[in-house]
């Protein structure tokens, strides 16, 4: 009987705990998702030192937004199972062909020439840390442009979805959502629920799960999520940028915090390319304002 009420009162204190952070995170951040000039949608998801959610909270969390180079965070876990059921290898060799190379991020169409031979693992370093558009292609060229929104699906994630090839609108599967969300489609809820399962280890593998934890470590853009993090905190990252989209999901960690997040912006007023672009600004904002509440419980 004392055991009983000792479990029933480290519940409630634990429901109280959840329930007091998840109004604070409300306080703090609905507040800069509002005022925002364009539309935003937030999922965040604090994880204890076991990777336990002990909190989510999300304005917006299950809207369908653009996610601009986002969707290559799910096309590379799409490379990691077909690699772990053998239906490609991290190993095969890509050619890079002239008709590869498309323009935005990255380095292979302006530094490289046709006929370069790169691996699969390498081509989705690329792709996360520089959002690599050529490499982009070439992975999805070998794993199939359908198996990401496949797989996506069967994962219980079918609002995030890959629609065609990086600048190759013409490769479309799916014409109306291309038209609506440009590259790829997903929800803020997707992206964290998809994190937190990859900080378990239960995508893929424990192994393919670290190793693609480590290129999202590797992401070079720090105008985003890292903007406003203390020095000690890491952030394994992927982000997107279009005129008026701006998006950034990741697992940010530091003493004594640690929390997927996401958030994606549409239609934005901002559009312009600077490092405070008002999206760019406001995605700092927000992943600060988490580490400061989670802190302040």
């Amino acid at each position: 009987f004392v055991v009983a009420l000792l479990v029933l009162a480290q519940r409630a204190d634990t429901n109280h705990a959840q329930t007091t952070l998840a109004v604070q995170l409300q306080d703090a951040l609905e507040p800069l998702a509002t005022a925002h000039a364009g539309e935003v949608a937030v999922s965040v998801r604090v994880l204890d030192d076991a990777n336990n959610v002990t909190c989510h909270w999300n304005y917006q969390g299950q809207r369908v937004m653009p996610t601009a180079s986002l969707i290559k965070l799910p096309i590379m876990l799409e490379a990691y199972r077909q690699a772990a059921v053998g239906a490609v290898s991290m190993d095969d060799m890509l050619t890079l062909r002239a008709e590869d190379q498309v323009p935005g991020s990255g380095i292979l169409t302006a530094h490289f020439s046709p006929g370069l031979t790169l691996s699969l693992r390498d081509a989705v370093r690329l792709m996360i840390r520089y959002s690599d558009n050529t490499a982009t292609n070439l992975v999805v060229d070998h794993i199939g442009l359908p198996s990401t929104s496949n797989t996506m699906v069967d994962l219980n994630w079918p609002e995030t979805q890959l629609h065609s090839k990086v600048f190759r609108r013409d490769t479309s599967i799916d014409l109306q959502r291309s038209e609506l969300y440009g590259l790829g489609s997903t929800t803020a809820d997707d992206m964290t629920d998809l994190l937190v399962r990859l900080e378990r280890g239960e995508l893929v593998s424990p192994a393919a799960c670290q190793a693609m934890l480590g290129h999202l470590l590797t992401c070079d853009d720090t105008t985003k999520l890292p903007r406003e993090l203390p020095a000690a905190f890491t952030v394994a990252h992927k982000t997107g940028s279009v005129n008026r989209s701006r998006t950034a999901a990741g697992v940010v960690s530091g003493p004594g915090v640690k929390f997927a997040i996401c958030v994606l912006t549409d239609k934005n007023e901002d559009t312009s390319w600077s490092d405070d672009n008002a999206a760019h600004v406001l995605i700092g904002r927000l992943a600060r304002a988490v580490v400061d509440e989670v802190r302040a419980e």
